[in-house]
């Protein structure tokens, strides 16, 4: 399946011609730009421009940050508070940052949930969606690195929590933590250590997010209906589209407007709302915090870490069958990773020939479901395991929701594409355009 057929650049003067013959940077632009895009997309469709504008902010208030901040355990927490009184509007600067960090994940989360109902990992768009979940993984480990570095309390037990988890590995666990911390245990090496790729892997992210937008541009653009654009010629092509700009640039800017009004909003307001208390206290080896918490956007796999204890009979299972090699910890481990490996590997998963949810009514009960599953999970997270609801503790919960995340993808979406009846989806998205905005008659 080729590129959608459209008209390309035309170099017209001639330093335009002279240009094009030596960097034909004009041409990939306008053909970026000018791409055809089907016409149907809805409001869902707006999360690409703001994941864009994030990774942006992300990288610029990082660079002016890092200008200031000094990674040393003995001066970080200092000056980060150095940066908030005294760099003139650093605070400014350091809220955006920490609450870009919160939009990005609400965005990439709504884009990967868009994606599931929509079956936009589909063929011929696997390696699109792959390369999402590597941007995805990269901004994990960017935004856990992040974490560390103000030198607060739950920057440090955090990152004792989670490197420890890599030790839990067997063989290769200790050696692989010790090369994490770049040492026994978190101190100044495990700061400058983060700090370093903290730094980097934007510009990591940067790379994967333009691979991302050539795999789509090479395939096409998905839609509601997932129906393709039909790519016979140039006139039947555009029955289906219209270029990006300036239709879905001025919808996707005011998208944009709106949210950033919000956002705005938050950082003069409201800017510590996502944040832990705990962490605008000095790290302190010798004093555990009572409740150990990741950021929200981790909550629902730290939760599925916690779920599967000694108890739990897979555990037990897993642990007498390899000879004590797996433990509990390090099947939790697995059961976090896998959860994410499992959502990388949906294109093989889901069987089914129709793409959108929309015309699927039994997919779209058990897709709600997960939706309602993952926020579940993240409230999970937030929770003490010892807490208790409707007499079981969380850790029961955890394991109720952990299960269902994989029953989804692993049972769920093999399953559905032999017996569910699916819905007929329109001829063409001309067809569908149109029977939500049908055409004025001629006067």
């Amino acid at each position: 399946m080729g590129a959608i057929p459209h008209d390309h650049y035309e170099p017209k003067s001639r330093f335009e011609k002279w240009l094009h013959e030596r960097l034909p940077i004009v041409g990939l632009v306008y053909d970026t730009i000018m791409i055809p895009t089907p016409k149907n997309l809805n409001w869902m469709w707006i999360w690409g421009i703001v994941l864009a504008f994030c990774l942006v902010l992300q990288i610029v208030t990082g660079i002016i940050l890092a200008m200031h901040y000094t990674p040393h355990i003995s001066m970080a927490f200092a000056s980060v508070e150095h940066i908030m009184r005294d760099v003139n509007g650093g605070w400014a600067i350091r809220y955006a940052h920490a609450n870009g960090a919160t939009l990005f994940f609400i965005a990439v989360y709504l884009h990967i949930f868009r994606g599931l109902y929509y079956g936009s990992y589909k063929a011929p768009r696997e390696i699109t969606w792959i390369i999402g979940m590597l941007i995805y993984l990269a901004m994990m480990a960017t935004g856990f690195l992040g974490y560390v570095l103000p030198w607060g309390q739950m920057s440090f037990w955090g990152a004792t929590v989670i490197t420890g988890l890599f030790g839990a590995i067997p063989g290769i666990g200790e050696s692989l933590q010790a090369w994490l911390l770049g040492g026994p245990s978190v101190d100044n090496a495990t700061l400058n250590r983060f700090f370093s790729l903290h730094y980097l892997l934007p510009f990591v992210i940067a790379a994967l997010v333009a691979v991302h937008i050539w795999a789509f541009h090479t395939t096409g653009n998905s839609n509601p209906t997932g129906v393709e654009v039909r790519r016979g010629s140039k006139e039947e092509a555009a029955k289906d589209t219209v270029p990006f700009w300036p239709y879905f640039v001025i919808k996707d800017l005011f998208a944009l407007v709106v949210i950033l009004v919000i956002f705005a909003a938050i950082i003069g307001f409201m800017p510590n709302f996502f944040g832990e208390p705990d962490n605008y206290k000095m790290a302190n080896p010798l004093q555990t915090p009572p409740h150990i918490v990741p950021e929200w956007y981790y909550l629902p796999f730290y939760a599925i870490l916690r779920a599967f204890t000694p108890d739990v009979w897979a555990v037990e299972f897993a642990h007498f069958i390899s000879g004590g090699i797996i433990t509990a910890k390090f099947f939790g481990v697995i059961a976090m990773f896998g959860s994410i490996f499992v959502m990388a590997l949906v294109p093989w998963l889901d069987t089914s020939k129709t793409r959108s949810g929309r015309y699927r009514p039994a997919f779209r009960f058990f897709f709600w479901l997960l939706a309602f599953d993952f926020m579940f999970l993240m409230w999970l997270g937030a929770r003490p395991p010892t807490e208790t609801m409707l007499g079981y503790e969380m850790g029961v919960w955890s394991l109720i929701a952990a299960t269902y995340w994989f029953v989804y993808f692993l049972v769920i979406l093999p399953l559905l594409g032999v017996f569910e009846k699916p819905l007929t989806p329109p001829a063409t998205i001309e067809a569908d355009f149109d029977s939500h905005y049908p055409p004025k008659p001629a006067e």
